[in-house]
């Protein structure tokens, strides 16, 4: 930073009203903190004891299908981790290992970016994600994919090291690759990939990008109080680099490669998509429009596949991360419960296949579904609850008139789901078989509605508490089932003194 930029920094600073103190600063108690919370997050992540198949059974709680890809990243990941490991704990790099950078090919919504989300957030690591169209539109800047990396260290807190160990994820990679026979540089496509290069390989990452205004400015505060600027770099050597796209196109040049040396399988055998995509090889990618340099840095490629309707089911009523406790959580917010029945979900899936962008398709046919009763809803106090069917979602206008006309409409129906669905959830959470009355159900959503609580998780607190009277009832070999009443839940000590009584005396 030369004086005339220095003199520059300086007036803006003194127009904004802001000084900047010179001479050696005392670190804060505040500052120490933060470094023992960076130290505390770095150990954590960096104790990677995971194997393949705990990764695959964490990722199958959020995403359905896509076996394959969960056992590919799964595997790649400890490869990755590991190798880390090891390096970190000898103080030495082993020449020999090849980092596992991975290639995801599949349609739009079939869980690609969810799969690496999930994988950072168990291993605790950082993740920046971005799409590599931004690099082509514009034309390649380096400094624009060098921001990628440091955004590691944004999603780090400030802590390098940890960065150094994060995921990068491009998604729409297919987007950059090049057009063949093209004279001259090839700034979207040839240029960007070149420009990727090494990163993925190795290289030393400046923390401070030339074109900004605020790393510029910390820059000086740096050289006021120490005399000198600290030149900072983020290596690229452990960070992972996970890249992805639809690649329209790819599936005729597998087939034309291969063509009848389809090697492993019978004459007049089917091979469906899949299959093929599974057997694609580096000059399929090159053939694509990639440079072979570039997809030498890629060794780990695998498919995702389409989703069907089937599939967006189990989504919406399996997966942890179902877009349907999203609406669930919007309704309650104004006091309103929502239930969702088996054939209201399935509905719901047939529609999104229809909009062929995978789940995403979900949300789409989710807000078409629910924008009215978002809307008017929260207007009408009478109404307290309400049931997705199939006739909901295919005319949700005419059953919000019913809902509207007569708010207590579903309630019969509604207290009928939640007996059965409060004792099975007592049996699960605490190994007891009950029975709840519908007045207890009413009593239940009533407490825990002043408390702004889901129905479940203040049962769960209710009788929580009270794991040492729950275990004798589960040890007893008396024991059946009990029932809850309003009364069970305003006095739990008490009831639970009573159920066990009765149940040791039959013995």
């Amino acid at each position: 930073m030369d004086n005339k930029n220095i003199d520059d920094l300086k007036k803006f600073l003194d127009q904004s009203g802001l000084r900047l103190g010179f001479g050696p600063q005392q670190q804060t108690q505040q500052e120490e903190d933060g470094e023992d919370e960076s130290r505390q997050r770095r150990d954590q992540a960096l104790q990677f004891d995971f194997r393949p198949s705990q990764i695959k059974e964490y990722l199958d709680r959020y995403v359905i299908q896509q076996d394959d890809a969960k056992k590919v990243l799964a595997t790649a990941v400890c490869d990755h981790y590991h190798n880390v490991q090891t390096n970190m704990r000898t103080n030495e790099d082993n020449r020999d290992y090849k980092k596992q950078n991975i290639l995801l090919i599949g349609p739009t919504g079939v869980g690609k970016t969810y799969l690496v989300q999930n994988i950072a957030r168990l291993i605790g690591v950082p993740f920046v994600k971005a799409d590599a169209t931004k690099f082509s539109e514009t034309g390649y800047v380096g400094g624009d994919v060098e921001d990628l990396v440091r955004e590691l260290v944004h999603q780090a807190q400030g802590d390098i090291q940890l960065a150094e160990y994060g995921i990068v994820y491009l998604d729409e990679i297919d987007k950059i690759a090049g057009a063949r026979n093209l004279s001259g540089r090839d700034v979207s496509g040839h240029g960007v990939q070149r420009g990727m290069l090494k990163l993925m390989e190795e290289t030393e990452v400046p923390l401070r990008s030339p074109t900004d205004i605020a790393g510029q400015m910390q820059a000086l505060m740096e050289f006021q109080t120490k005399g000198k600027m600290e030149k900072k770099t983020i290596s690229t050597k452990n960070i992972l680099f996970i890249v992805s796209g639809a690649f329209d196109g790819l599936l005729e040049i597998i087939k034309k490669r291969i063509g009848s040396k389809r090697i492993g399988f019978q004459e007049g055998e089917r091979i469906d998509e899949h299959q093929i995509y599974g057997m694609a090889r580096s000059v399929d990618f090159i053939e694509f429009g990639f440079e072979a340099e570039f997809i030498g840095r890629l060794p780990v490629y695998v498919h995702c596949n389409q989703l069907d309707a089937e599939d967006l089911f189990k989504i919406l009523k399996y997966s942890e991360g179902s877009l349907l406790k999203q609406y669930k959580r919007d309704f309650l917010a104004y006091g309103i419960d929502v239930f969702f029945t088996d054939e209201g979900m399935k509905a719901m899936a047939q529609a999104a296949v229809k909009e062929q962008t995978g789940a995403r398709g979900l949300m789409t046919v989710g807000e078409k579904t629910f924008r009215e009763y978002k809307y008017m809803l929260p207007d009408n106090p009478q109404v307290k609850e309400f049931v997705v069917e199939a006739d909901l979602v295919e005319d949700p206008q005419a059953k919000l008139e019913k809902l509207l006309a007569d708010p207590e409409m579903y309630r019969d129906r509604i207290n009928g789901f939640q007996t059965v669905k409060f004792a099975e959830f007592f049996k699960q959470k605490f190994g007891i078989e009950v029975t709840v009355t519908r007045e207890a159900v009413e009593h239940l959503k009533m407490k825990a509605s002043k408390e702004e609580a889901d129905a479940e998780d203040y049962l769960t607190r209710l009788f929580g508490e009270y794991e040492h009277g729950l275990n004798l009832l589960r040890n007893a070999e008396a024991a059946d089932a009990f029932e809850i009443t309003p009364e069970v839940i305003d006095q739990p000590s008490q009831s639970l003194d009573g159920w066990i009584r009765r149940s040791y005396k039959r013995d």
